[in-house]
């Protein structure tokens, strides 16, 4: 069974931002702490070396520590105290280790609405639990979604070729591929064929319509930094889905350099602060105007 102690990334390593400092240090802590949670039992689906039976066992053993039956699993009991701390409920945590059952026994999708049911397991809780942690209304949850979706299926067209070539997994939609004339197959070549540009850029275009789907989130959360974080991680989605209609994700990089990471961030930060700021001053004259 893999070593829960060596993750195969940290926050720091992944495609969007995770915990920033731009979230306040208060709210920080059970939000890498679910992080963590979720990066093991990532690692141990994604374990190329692991028969399916152990993965689903490594991730049972996730659960029974989670909701108090056993202590095997130390991220999973660190969430647990998190949770508890703040009166939290499990049920996102439990949703995502769904999801990873899922990846270990479903490694094809047949259409954008069985991937949107998966992405309702491995992606919208993540979101919903940030929106928790927060104090928000789950009435921001839907916005919040349609982001936590774009991100995963940006995620999945920037790693499509690995996917399928080291876990035969494939979470390009059959129906894309077929409304392209790309197969399965091409994704082991080492550069795409324009059938199969054509279809990730579709499917790009489709997780940018995601992120319109959930422009409202970052003036409807009462938390400014929270708001910033969304603003800086929509500016890198948006980044990465042109790179993803420009470039083929086979044969060039698609994630940006950490200085291009950096300055999208910000600049999105920026333009969140500058708009909410720019709202609120309008809503107070117009508030001192009506009285």
């Amino acid at each position: 069974m893999k070593d829960e102690t060596a993750q195969s990334k940290t926050e720091h390593d992944e495609n969007f931002p995770v915990a920033s400092r731009l979230v306040a240090p208060r709210f920080r802590a059970p939000i890498l702490a679910f992080y963590r949670f979720a990066r093991v039992a990532d690692d141990i689906a994604d374990d190329s070396a692991l028969a399916p039976a152990a993965k689903l066992a490594g991730l049972a053993a996730m659960e029974a520590t989670l909701t108090g039956a056993s202590e095997k699993s130390a991220p999973a009991s660190a969430l647990r105290a998190a949770l508890a701390a703040r009166n939290l409920s499990p049920r996102h945590a439990l949703d995502l280790l769904a999801a990873f059952r899922l990846d270990v026994t479903k490694r094809r999708y047949r259409d954008w609405g069985e991937l949107m049911d998966y992405c309702a397991l491995s992606a919208a809780p993540v979101g919903r639990f940030v929106l928790d942690v927060h104090a928000e209304s789950p009435a921001l949850w839907p916005a919040s979604d349609a982001i936590c979706a774009s991100l995963q299926v940006i995620d999945h067209l920037q790693d499509c070729g690995q996917d399928f070539m080291r876990l035969d997994r494939v979470y390009l939609p059959q129906d894309a591929l077929d409304r392209a004339g790309a197969t399965i197959a091409q994704l082991s070549a080492p550069r795409a064929t324009p059938a199969l540009r054509a279809a990730i850029g579709d499917l790009a275009r489709r997780a940018g319509a995601l992120l319109d789907d959930g422009a409202a989130l970052a003036g409807g959360v009462k938390d400014f930094r929270l708001a910033c974080e969304i603003g800086a991680i929509v500016r890198l989605a948006r980044a990465n889905v042109g790179r993803l209609e420009r470039r083929d994700p086979l044969s060039e990089r698609v994630h940006p350099g950490k200085p291009a990471f950096v300055a999208t961030a910000i600049i999105g930060a920026l333009e969140t602060a500058l708009t909410r700021a720019w709202t609120a001053g309008g809503q107070k004259s117009a508030e001192t105007r009506a009285t």
